[in-house]
């Protein structure tokens, strides 16, 4: 069962299951009695539905909930915490007193009674998913099957996937702040096997997939959305078939507008969290206001786009998200901060600071992450290359970020001859160094686009959802590594 969004005043969601306003403000004061510098509580209500069909059959459905709180103290740049999975007062504040334990030396402080901020609405829902049937889902991924076999006889095998889930959370601050966001969600997934002829004569077989989230009711699922989501996947395990493995070697490579932005992500975002620099891990700890890149290249990350997989109303610190501009015309002009990064450089924190569940810590995390459209167009960027490659989509990869090196998988994409598109390629390396990287974008597109795909981001053994975006851009050299 998906949890319904709340209607009443914020604050009352939680007050419904006992945590009242008597009860904050005893975990308040527990959690600073030992004269912490502040803290937060983080209330979490969460519901997940998944139905997954393979080989013909829904093999899985299932409904997940979890519910509990966490507290954190600051005490200068040192961190108390506790989580309970039990929302009874007295636990509420055994928890909030094991937090405190990080405080000893000043006196406790006066809590005023906590007052709920008005949020916006960057995920407005007009289908929620607690009024939508089971046996719908149901039909959504048998109908996806079908038309995924429909497409092609080489399509051999089909697995789908559907799942949303609903979050209710509440951030209290000993300042007053009472925050409550309801935030939806929802992802679907076709992963298609296929078996062909290769461009040697061989049998090939193949598998690929394609998948898209957003923060959205069943209304996110429209007839073109469905049908982009069966072809797309189809295509690109069709397109493996005729694919090969280019030669080896340091070249031009263009990253086409979208699921490229998984590089400007992994590569270089990461580095511009504020915890990295403020601990002076990363190699952009030193670069504040110089410039890192040409000037056609403006990098942000954006809380607020709407119905975005990444996208938040208020943060997990009960901040108001924001745009926040990481990069403007190859200067780099702010960090991703939380509140103990922002205390660090004496700055507003960015809205940027988000936790996996009640049981995690925030730091410092990305949200959206979008380098926007230049002056070129794509066309033009691919004419301009004699011989490289063109990127589409990447399954994977791993990056260092204290020095910056990563290495991609590249699982589709082109070569380029002579400023035209060429033969398929797959299963290809791209290795780089992200500052480096970053600095040899020389033509930045037009045609910025936020991809709609499914990201996680993983960090310090948490996950949060997130989104990325980008224009077709050209990197005037890196190393580009095949099978051959």
């Amino acid at each position: 069962m998906s949890i319904q969004q709340p209607t009443g005043p914020s604050g009352s969601y939680f007050a419904a299951l006992g945590v009242t306003t008597e009860v904050l403000n005893s975990v308040l004061k527990a959690a600073m009695s030992r004269g912490g510098d502040d803290c937060d509580l983080y209330f979490e209500h969460s519901s997940s539905t998944s139905v997954v069909l393979t080989d013909g059959t829904v093999n899985q459905a299932s409904t997940q909930v979890t519910l509990g709180m966490g507290v954190r103290v600051r005490a200068g740049e040192q961190v108390g915490y506790a989580y309970s999975e039990d929302l009874a007062p007295e636990a509420l504040r055994t928890a909030a007193r094991t937090a405190a334990g990080i405080a000893q030396s000043a006196a406790p402080q006066s809590i005023p009674t906590p007052a709920a901020i008005e949020l916006p609405n960057h995920y407005p829902v007009v289908q929620p998913w607690d009024r939508v049937e089971i046996a719908t889902r149901v039909q959504m991924v048998r109908d996806w099957e079908q038309a995924a076999f429909a497409r092609d006889d080489r399509i051999k095998r089909v697995e789908v996937s559907l799942s949303d889930a609903a979050k209710v959370v509440m951030v209290v601050r000993p300042d007053g702040r009472l925050a409550e966001d309801w935030r939806p969600m929802t992802r679907a997934s076709v992963r298609c096997t296929a078996e062909g002829m290769g461009p040697k004569g061989e049998i090939v077989r193949e598998s690929n997939g394609y998948n898209i989230a957003g923060r959205a009711g069943l209304e996110y699922f429209h007839p073109t959305r469905q049908q982009r989501l069966v072809e797309t996947a189809v295509d690109r395990t069709l397109f493996l078939i005729d694919a090969t493995s280019p030669e080896p070697g340091e070249m031009p490579v263009v990253l086409a507008a979208g699921p490229s932005a998984i590089l400007l992500h992994e590569a270089i975002g990461h580095g511009m969290e504020a915890d990295f620099n403020r601990k002076r891990i990363s190699i952009y700890a030193d670069k504040m206001n110089a410039s890192i890149a040409n000037n056609q290249v403006t990098i942000v990350d954006d809380g607020t786009l709407v119905g975005a997989r990444g996208s938040i109303n208020v943060d997990d610190e009960g901040n108001h998200t924001e745009r926040t501009v990481l990069v403007e015309n190859g200067v780099l002009r702010s960090y991703m901060h939380d509140e103990l990064s922002a205390a660090h450089y004496g700055i507003k924190p960015t809205g940027s600071g988000r936790r996996q569940s009640f049981r995690h810590v925030p730091m410092p995390r990305m949200r959206s992450t979008v380098m926007e459209s230049g002056p070129h167009d794509p066309s033009e960027i691919i004419e301009s290359v004699e011989s490289g490659i063109y990127c589409v989509s990447f399954s994977n990869g791993a990056v260092h970020i204290g020095g910056g090196d990563f290495s991609f998988y590249m699982k589709t994409g082109y070569r380029i001859e002579n400023g035209r598109l060429g033969a398929p390629i797959k299963d290809v390396n791209i290795i780089g160094n992200g500052p480096e990287a970053l600095a040899r974008i020389d033509m930045v597109g037009n045609d910025l686009r936020v991809d709609e795909g499914g990201w996680t981001c993983g960090k310090d053994g948490q996950s949060v959802p997130v989104s990325q975006g980008m224009p077709t851009v050209r990197v005037s050299s890196l190393v580009v590594g095949g099978e051959r």
